[in-house]
């Protein structure tokens, strides 16, 4: 890893960065509505108008309202919330620590599933093991998040009553009640993302298995565990590495549907309902974190390739 790669990362990062930001502003100038008159209603009086815009900062021009914002970033200023007259970093900080928890465990539960189901259906190619394994991932791909969380619902928390149906506790209130609510969303995201990911680590698996090297190690007496875990799945998990990165990304920003399903007020549900409300700082506040996130996830994904596989190198 040679600082002239970290160097062109992160300058990658801020162009991304920038054009996502840029994009989504672009875009809300196009959604119809006036945030203001959304506030004030119908009726409103033309004074107060004019000084609840500008108390917003909507009086200026587009193009100002973006360089006013762009310069607040470096100093952790984005703006204030219109519809919930807060500042929007505060917002989104008091949303991470329930949108985080919720994708990492989505993550690492899809990958806990992944894992196994892949390898065992590679070493059973052919079998009625693998035809279930892969009969079970199309299933799982083709089956909306939002319906799986609404089975879920009906089954464990209306019929069962074993776990709530919605809502959320804080951390530090009960951890175990917290738990509790999350046990249906972790589940739903990481049942989606599971089933892509045993299709591509079944994949890696049967492609590697039949390899020299991979002939070799088993010919030297190891045993069959030793050769999947060190030769096999490390070989493999280039491949691995790439989806679950690709993945963690797309939990980011989807798990919009999730959030609304069980009323988890996590940074999804903030972001839609600052949509709704035509919350323009709001909305560039979340899109801009996420974008972070996204970013540094894929930065990571890149130096673990060279931890993985010593042959890769970055000039």
């Amino acid at each position: 890893m040679t600082l002239a790669f970290l160097l062109r990362r992160v300058l990658t990062a801020f162009i991304t960065v920038f054009l996502a930001s840029s994009m989504v502003f672009v875009a809300l100038l196009a959604v119809p509505g006036d945030p203001v008159q959304l506030i004030l209603g119908l009726n409103y009086d033309p004074n107060q108008y004019a000084v609840l815009q500008k108390q917003l900062g909507l009086d200026h021009p587009p193009l100002e309202r973006f360089a006013i914002w762009l310069a607040g970033i470096p100093k952790g200023d984005l703006g204030k919330s219109i519809s919930l007259s807060k500042d929007v970093g505060t917002l989104i900080w008091d949303r991470l620590p329930i949108t985080l928890p919720l994708v990492g465990l989505s993550s690492l539960l899809a990958l806990l599933i992944a894992l196994p189901a892949g390898i065992l259906a590679a070493r059973n190619k052919g079998s009625l093991l693998d035809v279930l394994v892969v009969t079970t991932t199309q299933l799982g791909l083709a089956i909306p998040s939002f319906w799986l969380g609404i089975m879920f619902v009906l089954i464990f928390a209306v019929n069962l009553g074993w776990l709530p149906a919605n809502g959320w506790s804080n951390w530090s209130d009960d951890p175990l009640k917290t738990a509790r609510y999350l046990i249906m969303p972790v589940v739903t995201l990481a049942l989606g993302q599971a089933a892509g990911l045993v299709r591509m680590v079944r994949s890696s698996v049967l492609e590697t298995q039949n390899q020299d090297y991979v002939r070799t190690a088993r010919s030297k007496g190891l045993l069959e565990s030793v050769v999947i875990r060190k030769h096999i799945l490390r070989n493999a998990a280039i491949n691995i590495l790439t989806l679950v990165g690709i993945q963690f990304g797309q939990l980011l920003a989807g798990g919009i549907v999730v959030e609304s399903v069980f009323s988890i007020p996590g940074l999804g549900l903030l972001g839609l309902n600052a949509v709704r409300f035509g919350d323009y700082p709001l909305v560039q506040g979340v899109v801009l974190v996420i974008a972070i996130m996204i970013v540094v996830i894929n930065l990571i994904v890149d130096v673990l390739y060279g931890v993985l596989d010593p042959r890769i190198r970055y000039d």
